[in-house]
């Protein structure tokens, strides 16, 4: 029998409940449980990988590692956290700071994801997915996440800046295809949501997060089940927001929405 929960926090247990659909396969990169042999083979196979507390949230404790060639022909390391970044000689080095900074924790390894730049930032796209009035899954809310300057996390949490996802895909695709990119981010969201709730029914609202690789890829980076609707009140179209609240409060839930850490860009959708 299926639980009924409300609430998914483990990163690896949502992302192996994703694979087991075929056709959202295609869209999820590789995440593996974090050790020295799994960071190694997929650092290397990849040459740049983000790490991820297993139950973490808000993008917190969020590290990315990649490698490049020096003139030598020798791999160096580099890591980023926060505003910090740090270079190794060795792998074995790069590791050994890498546990420090997890300090023991459950980490996971994702392959990382090229994203799409606005203003030589990256960015990526937040999707709020509810039950409606007539019980059936809903896309409420899509916005464009741009990162911090000086970070490598899109959240708006760690002071990141929201955007119309019309605004950021302006540079790279005509109107239409804007349309036909947008649409299916909405579709792989609801598979997404439609699939994690065939496995555990009970949860009401989502907030998935879709990437667009540099080829214009769709992966979804993560599901989240408690999502932040902080996002949605630096747009101004205000009309996604009062949805996102109207059935929130028919769900049962109430927000807190003294979003002081997002930034609006002010930007309006063209």
């Amino acid at each position: 029998m299926k639980r009924t929960i409300r609430h998914i926090s483990n990163k690896l247990t949502k992302t192996r409940a994703l694979r087991r659909s075929k056709a959202l396969h295609k869209y999820i990169p590789e995440t593996r449980r974090m050790n020295l042999d799994v960071f190694n083979k997929m650092l290397h196979r990849y040459s740049m990988v983000y790490l991820k507390p297993c139950c973490g949230s808000l993008g917190q404790g969020v590290i990315r590692m990649g490698t490049i060639n020096s003139r030598t022909g020798k791999i160096q390391y580099h890591s980023q956290t926060g505003k910090h970044v740090h270079r190794y000689e060795s792998y074995h080095k790069a590791y050994r700071a890498i546990t420090r900074e997890t300090r023991g924790k459950p980490y996971l390894v994702q392959k990382g994801i090229r994203l799409l730049v606005y203003k030589h930032r990256p960015f990526d796209v937040r999707v709020m997915v509810q039950r409606n009035f007539k019980k059936s899954w809903e896309v409420t809310g899509v916005a464009g996440r741009l990162a911090h300057p000086h970070r490598i996390v899109t959240n708006g949490s760690q002071g990141g800046t929201i955007y119309p996802l019309e605004v950021l895909l302006k540079a790279y695709i005509t109107k239409k295809k804007r349309h036909t990119l947008i649409k299916s981010i909405k579709k792989i969201a609801l598979m997404s949501v439609k699939q994690l709730n065939n496995i555990y029914p009970g949860i009401r609202e989502y907030g998935v997060d879709i990437a667009i690789d540099q080829h214009l890829k769709l992966w979804i980076l993560e599901v989240n089940t408690r999502p932040d609707p902080c996002p949605f009140t630096k747009l101004n179209d205000k009309s996604m927001i009062s949805r996102i609240i109207r059935y929130a409060k028919m769900n049962g839930s109430i927000y807190n929405l003294k979003c002081t850490k997002a930034k609006s860009s002010g930007a309006r959708s063209r």
